[in-house]
């Protein structure tokens, strides 16, 4: 199994080039890439060729993907198949307020036109959406309903801080999982400085078992690692990686 890892979690080091190799020289293959690194696609082609790296997912914000003949060519340039929107466009759907069934529908015009063009297109979820309207249905609902072309990101550590069963929604909906990210959860009281997340293996999370029922519940090809805040981006892709050499997966 290959593993990815998110350069959102090393977005604050000095250099992305000097990253790239650092985390091929740990036994990365891939990376994921994310919206603010694709002003300069052939550049970014060149320095993934460069470390020996692939990015086959990516992360681009719904304004970029407003328009997606320009979000296509970066993926053709860059190498990206699938591309995950990572949230909702503005703080309204975070409070409740926002038209998921609004926002699902332009979501599933992009994913038409990604299919025309040869690539996957999906989303990835945080908590909010898995706050239940009145008519009982999840926003993720919502989003998946919206077109069979829409595939799903799960990041599983997002879901069981929303109070969910990971393994409930696999079942659900594990064919429209394309990709997880691999992220964990510190002890309550830990890392506060990190805003409660760990490296993968030093929280709560039981990742050896969770990686096999993905495997076996889901149609992810893609594991991605990923802190939303390491206070040392190195040190969590190097102390993850061992974690997961250690499963033997």
């Amino acid at each position: 199994m290959d593993f990815s890892y998110q350069l959102y979690s090393a977005r604050n080091e000095a250099s992305l080039d000097d990253t790239l190799k650092t985390l091929s020289g740990l036994g990365y293959k891939q990376v994921e890439g994310w919206g603010g690194q694709f002003n300069d696609p052939a550049a970014l082609a060149q320095s993934l060729k460069n470390a020996g790296l692939t990015m086959p997912t990516a992360h681009m914000g719904y304004a970029q993907l407003q328009d997606t003949d320009a979000a296509l060519r970066i993926a053709d340039t860059v190498g990206i198949q699938t591309v995950y929107c990572p949230a909702p466009p503005s703080e309204e759907y975070r409070t409740g307020s926002g038209d998921w069934q609004g926002f699902a529908e332009g979501l599933a015009k992009i994913a038409g036109a990604f299919k025309t063009a040869g690539k996957g297109f999906g989303y990835h979820n945080h908590h909010w959406e898995f706050a239940k309207g009145a008519d009982g249905k999840t926003p993720m609902e919502i989003i998946l309903d919206a077109s069979p072309d829409l595939q799903w990101e799960m990041d599983l550590a997002w879901v069981v801080k929303a109070s969910e069963d990971p393994i409930a929604w696999m079942d659900k909906l594990g064919s429209r999982i394309t990709a997880v990210h691999v992220k964990d959860i510190a002890p309550a009281g830990q890392n506060a400085d990190e805003d409660g997340w760990a490296d993968v293996g030093h929280g709560s999370l039981d990742w050896k078992t969770l990686l096999g029922d993905v495997k076996s519940k889901t149609k992810a090809t893609y594991f991605v690692l990923e802190h939303d805040k390491p206070s040392d981006a190195i040190r969590f892709a190097r102390r993850s990686m061992d974690t997961l050499k250690g499963f033997g997966v």
